[in-house]
């Protein structure tokens, strides 16, 4: 079991990433708050979240919220570049970085107090190089497990800094509510806040046969570890990922079946060609919903063995998609994503296809060099020709 002696974790999260390199690059927007999509809110900044603006939100309903808001389209381009160069600052800082998104990552300093100070220091260096390097802000948690490391770093924000030593870390952690821990989301909140559990320490208290059988055994015991400070994963580099997946935001509509259907195929055509380019496969297709009042869904369905073929992974979708046609249209459908997991770690996988598919999958390696010639806008399928396609989020490499 892995755990550090001493609060030698840092979690660094650039914060509101994409507002930020908007109001980084025009100095207008410095001090605005700034809405990054028009439809549906991609990211909005610090000023915008005062009023009220968030994430996935509705642009009518952003505007209303606040008027004086700047809209401004996505620069997918930029906020890679942006990624980029902030990584290579956190790779300057040590060799153990951990990758979770383009905007945040774990940092292992353990050893390195001798030749860069105490672990406080390297994370006050590291949120001055970013910001003198790249000209954007970054909070910073330290503590001695990742868990509390990310804990401290939504504490922090924005723009902040915070260290919790060994001494104070249950301290800390049992003041906080009980949606700071990891896999409390509004459901699981609210069966704990019905047995009068408001947090962190109540949660603690509680024996873990106890949350067990209010929540379930692997969200039982998930949350009794967390809850004190158990957590052994190290900072592991060059992680593979367990799945690939793409989401995007629709708006508050109503969109027809065809409409979803379109888009569906499109996130398919997207996380296909990654798997392929990364020689991967998976097994698991998983289907995720946002409804209009901001309940969520998620729905899985097992292959029989891993693949990459579009064709199957999209049948997969659809097949998810339209068993909840009647849920979908009684809530309103806000945002789709989908996820193909149980990845493969060889990259052998198209053994796993029908002889007949065999030319498919062909097919969708075809297509692939293609798209990688001529640019993704190549290639369109029919169904999508006339729609406007939703911006690619830029993604750790795979």
């Amino acid at each position: 079991m892995f755990v550090s002696d001493g609060a030698s974790i840092l979690h660094a999260d650039l914060d509101a990433f994409y507002a930020s390199v908007e109001q980084r690059d025009d100095p207008r927007l410095r001090g605005r708050p700034v809405i990054v999509g028009g439809g549906v809110v991609l990211a909005c900044s610090y000023e915008a979240k005062r009023r009220g603006v968030r994430t996935a939100m509705g642009g009518r309903q952003a505007r209303q919220l606040c008027p004086e808001a700047v809209v401004v389209p996505p620069r997918m381009r930029a906020y890679s570049e942006a990624s980029r160069r902030v990584f290579e600052v956190f790779r300057d800082t040590t060799p153990v970085v951990e990758g979770i998104s383009i905007d945040e990552a774990f940092l292992d300093v353990r050893g390195l107090w001798r030749i860069a100070g105490t672990p406080r220091r390297i994370a006050e260096k590291l949120r001055a190089d970013v910001l003198r390097e790249v000209g954007l802000p970054i909070t910073v948690g330290v503590a001695r497990t990742k868990f509390l490391a990310k804990v401290a770093s939504g504490v922090a924000k924005p723009d902040g800094l915070l260290v919790v030593e060994p001494a104070d870390e249950l301290t800390f952690l049992h003041a906080l509510p009980v949606q700071r821990l990891w896999g409390v989301g509004a459901v699981t909140a609210a069966k704990l806040h019905a047995h009068r559990v408001m947090t962190v320490g109540q949660v603690a208290r509680l024996g873990e046969a106890t949350l067990v059988s209010m929540l379930g055994e692997g969200t039982g015991r998930h949350l009794h570890a967390l809850a004190h400070n158990r957590d052994p994963r190290p900072v592991q580099t060059n992680r593979r990922r367990r799945s690939m997946g793409a989401q995007r935001a629709l708006g508050r509509g109503p969109h027809q079946p065809a409409f979803v259907d379109a888009v569906l195929a499109e996130l398919v055509d997207r996380v296909c060609r990654r798997l392929r380019a990364a020689e991967r496969g998976g097994r698991t297709v998983v289907l995720r919903m946002r409804f209009a009042d901001f309940t969520k869904a998620t729905r899985s369905h097992t292959l029989a063995k891993e693949t990459w073929h579009t064709a199957t992974i999209l049948g997969a979708v659809q097949m998810l998609h339209h068993k909840e046609a009647s849920l979908i249209a009684h809530r309103g459908l806000t945002l789709v994503g989908i996820a193909v997991a149980n990845l493969d770690g060889d990259g052998a996988v198209q053994l796993e296809l029908p002889l007949r598919a065999n030319t498919g999958g062909e097919l969708d390696q075809a297509m692939d060099q293609v798209r990688d010639r001529f640019g993704s806008a190549a290639l369109t399928r029919a169904s999508l020709l006339g729609r406007q396609q939703g911006p690619t989020t830029p993604l750790l490499p795979d």
